[in-house]
């Protein structure tokens, strides 16, 4: 067994991969059920070719609520976890690469900002990519626009409740889920508006709150042209390791790893371990990728 497995079979036990450990069961409950939010910052500059119709034709998804509904929602799941059918967990081929994902949670608890961490990642130009969820961007927008400039990062789909993905309302961590197909459309396509709208372009990768879904959300997550990615290691245990761990585990990370860390909680040790296993990983001839640069459309 691998570090890095035994780092995510330790969080598992531990409940260890919330991300917003301070949420308390039930918070936003109602507000998972009322649709996606239509706050934001002001949009930013598109991105470069895209117009407005363009734009807005990539902010509509391929199906409508009331599809997901007919199609969906009588489905039965035949699972719960990180293994549903479709859910990328590692990069395809890869000997040396390795992808580092940072979640951004949102939410009570969640909606900080890890600067150290976003700074030795932009001043060692190591590439990411940032799962953002829309409650964190309506807390940061200054910062989520600088994010959203920097080249070497690409921005994700986090969810707009920080919800795991669930058609029967399961729980994880406490955090209750979406309670059938229509709260799993809204989860997924309320910051999906919110991000085609703020970049210019549709997110191309998905995220729930606490990585946990059902196999019929993660059909729902396809059919609304996004690919749901997991991880292969839990790099800080939902933002609670101390550097000491995020360093042992991120180092040992195999090339074809998808990293899963927090960018959201400055107090924990995940900026100091990045900051230690990043240059040990360099020198060990791993390279980093964003997932777009290593995974098919």
């Amino acid at each position: 067994m691998t570090a890095g497995r035994r780092a995510v079979l330790a969080a598992m036990v531990g409940g260890l991969l919330a991300g917003c450990a301070s949420q308390k069961k039930g918070t936003d409950a109602s507000a998972a059920s009322s649709g996606p939010s239509a706050t934001g910052p002001a949009p930013a500059p598109q991105a470069s070719g895209a117009t407005p119709s363009t734009t807005a034709a990539a902010s509509r998804p391929a199906v409508t609520r009331a599809q997901v509904v007919a199609r969906y929602g009588r489905s039965v799941p035949h699972s719960w976890g990180f293994d549903a059918p479709g859910v990328v967990h590692s990069l395809p081929k890869a000997k040396n690469e390795i992808a580092l994902t940072f979640d951004a949670c949102g939410g009570p608890g969640g909606s900080d900002y890890d600067r150290a961490l976003i700074d030795f990642l932009r001043e060692r130009h190591i590439p990411a990519t940032l799962f953002i969820n829309s409650r964190w961007i309506d807390a940061n927008p200054a910062e989520f626009h600088r994010l959203a400039a920097t080249p070497q990062f690409e921005i994700a789909n986090h969810g707009t409740r920080h919800r795991p993905l669930s058609v029967t309302g399961r729980s994880a961590y406490g955090i209750p889920g979406t309670r059938g197909a229509g709260e799993v459309y809204d989860e997924i396509a309320g910051n999906r508006a919110k991000l085609t709208r703020l970049l210019g372009a549709a997110p191309r990768y998905f995220r729930s709150g606490t990585a946990y879904c059902d196999d019929v959300a993660a059909h729902i997550v396809r059919d609304l042209g996004e690919r749901f990615v997991s991880f292969s290691v839990n790099g800080d245990g939902g933002a609670t390791f101390t550097h000491e761990q995020v360093h042992e585990t991120v180092a040992a990370a195999p090339g074809g790893s998808i990293v899963l860390c927090h960018m959201n909680h400055p107090e924990g040790g995940t900026a100091q371990g990045i900051a230690s296993a990043v240059p040990h990983l360099l020198a060990t001839g791993h390279r980093f990728v964003r997932l777009s640069d290593a995974l098919q459309a």
